[in-house]
């Protein structure tokens, strides 16, 4: 089987998520009419799609990950962007400052779209 997975996202309003991921994310939909209610982005050879859905926000687990470069430079757009990070409590390990180690180094961080989907980001293996 040859396929690509791609990341589902639900919103209460498409266009306000439409805004919020241009603002935020700089990210332009490849495709605006999906069945009347929803958009596909394309980006590096991944995608994800935003659709409309009364369920949006419902989800308490991570619902989408973004991998970067750099954990800080990313971290400090979102925030010049007014995006709050997630305080996270996984038992033995929580975020500092919005911000989760791991016990081989990986930086995580969370944050929630305009929908109330929560993102996560983490820097890529080099």
């Amino acid at each position: 089987m040859d396929f690509q997975m791609m990341t589902s996202l639900p919103a209460h309003d498409l266009e306000r998520a439409r805004d919020w991921y241009a603002r935020v994310l700089g990210a332009e939909p490849t495709i605006t009419d999906v069945g009347g209610g929803a958009l596909i982005y394309t980006r590096d050879g991944g995608g994800f799609m935003i659709y409309e859905s009364a369920f949006a926000g419902t989800n308490q687990a991570t619902a989408a990950a973004l991998g970067v470069s750099s954990l800080d430079a990313a971290l400090a757009n979102l925030r010049s962007a007014g995006v709050a990070l997630e305080e996270v409590d996984m038992g033995e390990m929580s975020t500092d400052d919005g911000v989760m180690t791991f016990p081989d180094g990986q930086r995580m961080a969370w944050f929630k779209d305009s929908e109330g989907n929560i993102l996560g980001i983490g820097e890529l293996p080099s």
